[in-house]
């Protein structure tokens, strides 16, 4: 390819509206354009590389076993109520008529799609296991889209689907796709940490997250460095700190003043109350109430500086909850929000969870369940009754790990895979059944399967730069060389004319800058774009006859080689970086 001839224009300027320097350098390389917001348009540069992302996925999705196909965009809307996700999904979901009123929506994943497909082809255990994927694009209407590729409105996705007999099957199915993930990531030259995840809207059993580790990134994942375990933050267990059994066997705290009322006008959040008390957010404990869905009533109680992680306050409750609403709260504690506290509840059937740390605060403030009034001194056992102690705010720094005695670290991430068990979750609800060996109709045990290929690029961006710009991995660079003459004309062209020719023969991905431009400009540019061969054509050839090779990752380290050894020099560096990025045999 000719520089001369590509659609590329490079802006000198950062953008103002990117923030992340991954968007930044997209943009400033001429890879994306913005066409709206969380909405870009592919130019020639990211095109090839999201083509060579595409080609890996692929190639591993097939040696897994998976096959391909292509389901439509645009979902009726009676599909995703069969499941429930129709309302559940909310805003995220892009929504739109027909002419005929009908409702549809954009698909931001398919997996009512895909339960559909197979219940009405696939009728016998004969035909499982099965996997489908697909490469597309996807939508959802993000409030506030942000770092370019990193969180869109449409993006590229792969999404895989198992279909099995049974539990054992999904296993398997769930670790060929953790294998190939593996594999996906190694060659695109991402480092990543697996960590265990919640569902989310996606819903299922269990499931592993594909991070990338990044200052920018928007995820959290907490790991050990002691014996390995890794979740993201949603998921993150934490060890019962020392001295727990010692404090819960007691039967109450330490209290060392009576309890009293204190008027709190129009104080109602954790910062105004501490504020006006005088006393720090963690001397505060906050009483959160929830409805399960079995109907019962659940106080949660944490700390004023904690957050609750309503994951665990599900798993310790053992059903789903949601917060209770405005009335609820006034029914139950006969104060408005803002005011609720533990004393007396317990007397009102509602199960009383209190995370860990409670057991060690003493002389305390609450809520008074009174309007403008909390409790301060209080103390529990005391005051009011707790029925279990829980994980129940999310993990942080300098927690204790849960599978050995290590001590959890926090690290911004990029998600670019997740892989679900779904078990039943959609098979059972859309009715979609198999006859089995021994003539019984089953639901299908389903697993999914998703890569953020766009998010991919932009991720790569994110950890393979320098200054100066981009620095690709061989096997997602646009090109994998990149020539470059200081002069536009004259004998130092006609080598590079010649250089250029010979890669190409040999089957080098090679661009060649012709442009009629400085040789500043071009050496910015060759740099700004980050394809990971860099060949000058210089003053060294008049001086010696040779060429200078070197890598855009150690632009430092220059080789010269004589014009005739170029090719030969340039196929032993990309072996090299190939094999790099090899994955084990063993993934």
């Amino acid at each position: 390819m000719r520089l001369s001839q590509l659609l590329f224009v490079s802006l000198r300027e950062v953008p103002a509206e990117a923030e992340l320097v991954s968007h930044q350098l997209l943009l400033r390389a001429s890879f994306i354009r913005k066409l709206s917001a969380g909405i870009y348009t592919y130019l020639p540069l990211g095109w090839r590389s999201l083509l060579k992302i595409i080609a890996i996925v692929r190639e591993e999705m097939n040696k897994a076993g998976a096959q391909e196909l292509l389901m439509p965009f645009a979902h009726p809307a009676e599909l995703w109520q069969e499941t429930g996700r129709w309302d559940e999904y909310g805003d995220l979901l892009m929504k739109l008529r027909d002419r005929q009123g009908r409702w549809f929506c954009l698909g931001p994943t398919h997996e009512e799609v895909i339960t559909d497909l197979a219940r009405q082809m696939v009728h016998s255990y004969r035909q499982l296991p099965l996997n489908l994927y697909q490469i597309g694009t996807k939508f959802r209407d993000e409030l506030r889209p942000r770092g370019g590729l990193i969180r869109a409105r449409e993006f590229l996705m792969k999404d895989a689907y198992s279909f099995d007999r049974d539990e054992a099957g999904l296993d398997k199915s769930f670790e060929a796709m953790r294998k190939a993930y593996i594999r996906i990531f190694t060659r695109c030259g991402l480092p990543f940490v697996i960590v265990e995840a919640e569902a989310g809207a996606i819903g299922g059993t269990e499931n592993l997250e594909f991070l990338v580790i990044a200052e920018s990134g928007e995820d959290r994942l907490l790991q050990c460095p002691r014996c390995g375990y890794a979740a993201n933050r949603e998921r993150a267990e934490r060890r019962p700190p020392e001295g727990l059994e010692r404090f819960v066997a007691k039967g109450q705290g330490e209290g060392t003043a009576p309890l009293q009322k204190v008027a709190t006008p129009n104080r109602r959040t954790v910062e105004e109350v501490s504020e006006f008390l005088g006393v720090r957010p963690d001397q505060l404990v906050k009483t959160l109430l929830y409805v399960a869905d079995d109907g019962r009533i659940v106080a949660a109680m944490v700390r004023g500086d904690h957050e609750l992680n309503e994951a665990k306050l599900m798993r310790a409750v053992g059903a789903r909850v949601k917060m209770a609403d405005a009335d609820t709260v006034q029914r139950i504690t006969e104060a408005p929000v803002g005011f609720a506290g533990p004393i007396g509840l317990k007397e009102k059937g509602v199960l009383m969870l209190a995370d860990y740390d409670i057991a060690f605060l003493s002389d305390f403030v609450i809520g008074a369940n009174e309007t403008d009034a909390h409790f301060v001194n209080a103390n529990w056992g005391r005051d009011f009754a707790i029925d279990r102690f829980a994980d129940l705010r999310f993990a942080d720094s300098g927690d204790g790990c849960p599978r050995c005695d290590g001590i959890l670290q926090m690290h911004n991430a990029i998600e670019v895979g997740h892989i679900f068990k779904l078990g039943t979750r959609y098979s059972e609800p859309m009715r979609a059944t198999f006859v089995d060996e021994d003539g019984k109709e089953k639901p299908f045990v389903m697993g999914c399967y998703g890569i953020g290929v766009s998010r991919i690029l932009a991720t790569v961006a994110e950890i393979h730069h320098d200054d100066d710009g981009l620095i690709f991995p061989i096997t997602v660079a646009p090109f994998e060389a990149w020539v470059l003459p200081i002069e536009s004309e004259g004998d130092l062209r006609e080598v590079a004319e010649r250089v250029y020719a010979d890669l190409q023969r040999v089957g080098v991905e090679v661009v060649l800058d012709d442009r009629d431009e400085r040789a500043g400009v071009k050496f910015k540019d060759m740099d700004l774009v980050g394809v990971p061969i860099q060949i000058v054509v210089g003053r060294s050839v008049r001086e010696r006859g040779e060429v200078e090779i070197r890598l855009r990752r150690n632009r430092n380290d220059r080789r010269y080689v004589p014009v005739n050894a170029v090719t030969e020099r340039v196929l032993t560096l990309r072996r090299q970086l190939y094999a790099e990025l090899t994955p084990n045999e063993e993934a």
